[in-house]
């Protein structure tokens, strides 16, 4: 039985995508799993394996030679950059753009079945926006290119799922994205896509948005008792195993947070910030609500360390074994 195919694009160029690129595919765990295929531009992955004393990146295709019935791991050399220009740990809208480049030729290929799944290493946003790129991040550029109708980030650890209903929005732009609506789409998503990695119904959580989840209204504008209570008890009446909402302080700590499968969150920062806690390294995100598999690295560019060797490929390697699990129906 042939392997699945993974297109793994190289992320910004002058961060540290290319060597957890460089470091995944070149992994056991990976080449077991899959056909790795880094969507980069060569001339950047060879310059960073010389720094770091790696070896030397696979060999390089043009992208209209990839086809759906590749067996060895490969390059498809996007050329976006000159790789001789790029400056390790600066921000660039020229490696905002390649970037872009390479997110855009994975996509079409996960459309049109020469990839089963995409994983993608870090970009960085602001060298993205002055690119070109209208889209704030990974999970907007995937909803507009395959015409999603709803999607949502999940984060998923080895312990511990977290999902949000607002992702990349200022804090002060947080309470005009939550809706019912909006709210019970995340819930469903949370639940299809978490069922579907645990083989069973899956126990879910859901934070208010206010401190103490609002205090029965004594903090901001009762949105627990207007928006998110109304989408709990309507998910519930779908058949879900859920509970909410609860102060965000309070159910990740260790006794609350083993209750469940998934925390659904309002916001950004909410579940972001516990999730890294515990599962830094290991953390993966995923777009749930795509028509293709689509799984991520759960950490940035790290300008600090770029091109240095010190960049660890775990989250990487863990987003493409999972995008595998996804693409083929397996579960743990």
């Amino acid at each position: 039985m042939s392997k699945p195919v993974v297109a793994i694009t190289m992320g910004d160029p002058a961060g540290v995508g290319p060597e957890v690129c460089l470091r995944a595919v070149a992994d056991p765990r990976v080449g077991a799993a899959c056909v790795p295929v880094i969507v980069g531009d060569r001339g950047v992955l060879a310059r960073v394996a010389s720094a770091v004393g790696l070896a030397p990146p696979p060999a390089a295709m043009d992208p209209e030679a990839w086809t759906a019935d590749l067996t060895a791991p490969a390059v498809v050399d996007m050329r976006a950059i000159d790789a001789a220009a790029v400056v390790p740990g600066e921000m660039a809208p020229a490696c905002g753009r390649a970037a872009a480049a390479y997110i855009d030729a994975a996509i079409a290929a996960a459309l049109d079945g020469r990839a089963a799944a995409v994983a993608t290493a870090p970009i960085h946003k602001e060298a993205l926006r002055l690119g070109g790129c209208p889209h704030p991040g990974h999970t907007e550029i995937f909803a507009a290119a395959t015409g999603a109708a709803r999607v949502c980030m999940i984060l998923v650890g080895p312990d511990l799922a977290v999902s949000f209903v607002t992702v990349h929005v200022g804090y002060a732009d947080v309470p005009a994205g939550l809706t019912v609506e909006r709210i019970g789409e995340v819930i469903d998503l949370t639940a299809e896509t978490i069922g579907r990695l645990l083989g069973r119904k899956p126990r879910i959580g859901v934070c208010g948005l206010n401190p103490h989840a609002g205090e029965h209204g004594l903090f901001g504008r009762r949105e627990e008792q207007r928006l998110i209570a109304p989408a709990v008890d309507a998910a519930r009446r779908r058949g879900i195993d859920l509970t909410g909402p609860w102060p965000a302080d309070a159910i990740f700590t260790p006794e609350q947070r083993a209750r469940y499968d998934a925390i659904v969150c309002m916001y950004h920062d909410q579940g972001h910030i516990p999730f890294k806690m515990l599962a830094f390294d290991t953390g993966v995100n995923v777009t749930a609500g795509l028509p293709i598999v689509r799984t991520s690295v759960d950490h940035g560019t790290a300008f600090d360390i770029a091109w240095t060797g010190r960049a660890r490929p775990t989250s990487l390697i863990q987003a493409i074994l999972l995008g595998v699990r996804l693409a083929e129906g397996r579960r743990p």
